[in-house]
């Protein structure tokens, strides 16, 4: 792969950086706002491009930004650039999906609260620029190829069940591909081609209804025709979910077990880390993370010593107390707001309901952020980062978080 010059080199040496960070005024040591897990169109986003993202987080004063792509670095050289032009300190980080077996055969729900085993998994601070075995690299093709292939499948018996129906609408695959998606054609493409092309075919809130409900088998819209990201949502349920004319099966054997998307993530020189689902609406929690004691000795077992939360899911005080015992057991926590559907809400974290997150976790936050920028900042230059082998650092947990503040000041002062 080729080699790009690291935006972290430039940076001047530890004993350099450190003295000019203790000597900054306090005052200007501020906790920074921070939004550790976006997705970008490399994926599938609520933003038209990357350096929307940027704007946003400039408007809105926030200083440290996560790339969080499904199986996919390609955004990250554009990702790179955009950090350096709005000085926004840049997290380099990927998100898979993997099956645990074992978890599975069990009826066992991980974080995906409707397929037991299924889990997602994240790489924070990953190498940058991008450098990672062939092996890695073929793997991470491998499941952007099958995600792909789903999704084509999906949009031929979408068409299929159009000509059935008499319906007026037909999709090509590849041509939704290359307008809508880059790297990984998703379910959610196919939902927002779905939706624009009824909205271009009728231009009455009547007439658009009146198809929804034959595409619909029968069924009306229920929700507001004007809430776009609702409306797209509302299209995958009833026809790309499973029981759906266009419903596709997921192959079993073409997921990656937890222990091989590890394997790709270290290589790739990134931290995993495990993202938290925590309480729905209702305040139920999936069967894997419903004691928080039994899973940190789950998580200490396998080496995971990261976890994040996207908290617009979550209850404060849930939250608040889950995170504060990662934190006191010397876990890295982050948090972010994915921004993975069509809804193009603000960058700024809060939880459940708008509520802000208190100075606490904004300290953890920037924390957990901060040994990521220090394990960026020492693999750049090719040292040990966070894990030695696969074991977390804790030790010299104090050391990376002022080390990775200093970083992250530097940046945003360069």
């Amino acid at each position: 792969m080729e080699q790009k010059e690291s935006i972290f080199t430039s940076l001047p040496n530890e004993k350099e950086l450190l003295s000019w960070y203790r000597n900054q005024p306090e005052e200007s040591k501020i906790v920074p706002d921070i939004n550790g897990h976006i997705h970008t169109p490399h994926s599938f986003s609520a933003f038209s491009d990357i350096e929307l993202a940027f704007q946003m987080a400039k408007t809105e004063g926030i200083s440290v930004l996560g790339v969080n792509d499904f199986f996919t670095t390609a955004g990250y050289e554009e990702f790179a650039q955009l950090a350096e032009k709005f000085k926004v300190f840049p997290l380099f980080n990927i998100e898979f999906i993997a099956l645990q077996q074992d978890l599975q055969q069990a009826g066992i729900r991980v974080n995906d609260p409707n397929n037991p085993g299924r889990t997602y998994f994240s790489g924070k601070g990953l190498r940058y620029p991008v450098q990672m075995s062939s092996e890695s690299e073929a793997a991470i093709k491998k499941l952007q190829q099958n995600s792909n292939q789903q999704a084509y499948q999906m949009v031929e018996k979408l068409n299929a069940f159009f000509v059935e129906n008499q319906i007026e609408l037909h999709f090509d695959a590849a041509e939704l591909h290359k307008k809508l998606a880059k790297e990984l054609f998703r379910e959610r493409h196919i939902a927002q081609a779905i939706r624009t092309t009824i909205f271009e075919k009728k231009n009455t809130q009547d007439g658009r209804k009146r198809l929804f409900e034959k595409i619909f088998s029968g069924k009306e819209l229920k929700v507001p025709i004007g809430k776009m990201a609702m409306v797209e949502n509302e299209i995958r349920s009833n026809l790309l979910k499973a029981g759906g004319p266009a419903f596709v099966k997921e192959n079993p054997d073409e997921f990656l077990s937890l222990e091989q998307v590890m394997d790709i993530i270290t290589d790739a020189g990134g931290i995993p880390c495990y993202p938290v689902l925590l309480d729905d609406a209702k305040g139920n929690f999936t069967d894997f993370e419903a004691d928080k004691e039994k899973l940190l000795q789950t998580f200490r077992e396998k080496d995971i010593w990261a976890i994040e939360l996207i908290p617009g899911r979550n209850n404060f005080e849930i939250l608040k107390d889950f995170v504060s015992f990662f934190h006191k057991n010397d876990f890295i926590v982050t948090f972010g707001t994915e921004h993975n559907t069509p809804q193009l809400d603000p960058l700024k974290v809060t939880c459940r309901g708008g509520v802000d997150l208190d100075d606490e976790l904004k300290q953890i936050n920037y924390e957990g952020a901060a040994i990521i920028a220090a394990h960026q900042y020492y693999i750049a230059r090719g040292m040990m980062g966070w894990l030695n082998g696969e074991k977390a650092r804790v030790t010299e947990k104090e050391r990376f978080i002022e080390l990775g503040k200093a970083v992250i000041n530097r940046f945003l002062k360069n």
